[in-house]
């Protein structure tokens, strides 16, 4: 298994396609999408444009949809939900197909959709993903950070870091930035919210009132649910 780290979607290479992908972000669209399947929600459904999840969703009655819309961290005005996993309840969202686009995250799965498979990782679903990889033995992994607005974020890479080094020395290390999310994680592991906090998209978060967010996205494997793509843009526990 070799494994390479992209620390946004853009910087995922063109015309060549590894046999696996692992999307991240961590602040907050994975988070939320593995705590509503946990949750019981029937599915998860991406789109990088708001017009075309409106569109898509209309197709289900109100009672079986919720639509999770967020740009800059904040609801899109219309929509059911902004992107908190910590709305994401059984009561809310038991049954229901989730349409959601964020900012970061639902683009980075578009980038790699067409991959054959491809999953969701947050730290909250970290031992799954990691026991996944291990019994799966994907030849190739491209582990993709969603970033913030094109740019690098710590909380994707960290996140990068913690998937490598709890599948321990049994893999080969394709670049650099894996290498570097390594290094990240082992220096942070022992104060992630810390890291969380520090990073600018948790300052951006927490300058929106979501302190409690950003903690629940700390917790290390406490999520057991692995979202993975069932069909084009469908990701399914």
């Amino acid at each position: 298994m070799k494994l390479f780290v992209f620390h946004t979607p853009e910087l995922v290479p063109e015309g060549s396609t590894p046999a696996c992908a692992v999307v991240i972000d961590v602040l907050r669209a994975t988070t939320t999408m593995v705590t509503a399947l946990a949750a019981g929600a029937e599915a998860v459904q991406v789109f990088s444009d708001l017009d075309l999840l409106v569109e898509t969703s209309e197709a289900w009655p109100p009672e079986r949809r919720l639509r999770i819309g967020e740009r800059g961290g904040k609801t899109v005005e219309g929509f059911d939900l902004g992107n908190s996993p910590l709305d994401c309840t059984p009561e809310r969202v038991q049954g229901r197909r989730i349409f959601i686009s964020s900012t970061n995250g639902t683009r980075a799965f578009q980038r790699v959709q067409a991959v054959p498979i491809v999953i969701a990782a947050a730290l909250i679903n970290l031992q799954s993903v990691v026991q996944f990889l291990q019994a799966e033995q994907p030849e190739t992994v491209w582990i993709v950070g969603s970033g913030w607005e094109g740019g690098y974020s710590l909380e994707d890479t960290v996140c990068a870091g913690a998937i490598l080094h709890h599948l321990g020395s049994d893999l080969q290390i394709g670049n650099d930035e894996a290498i570097a999310a390594i290094a990240l994680y082992r220096q942070w592991q022992d104060d992630l919210l810390g890291l969380l906090h520090s990073a600018s998209h948790g300052q951006r978060l927490l300058r929106l009132g979501c302190d409690a967010d950003i903690a629940y996205c700390t917790g290390l494997s406490t999520v057991a649910a692995l979202p993975r793509q069932k069909e084009l843009g469908v990701l399914k526990a």
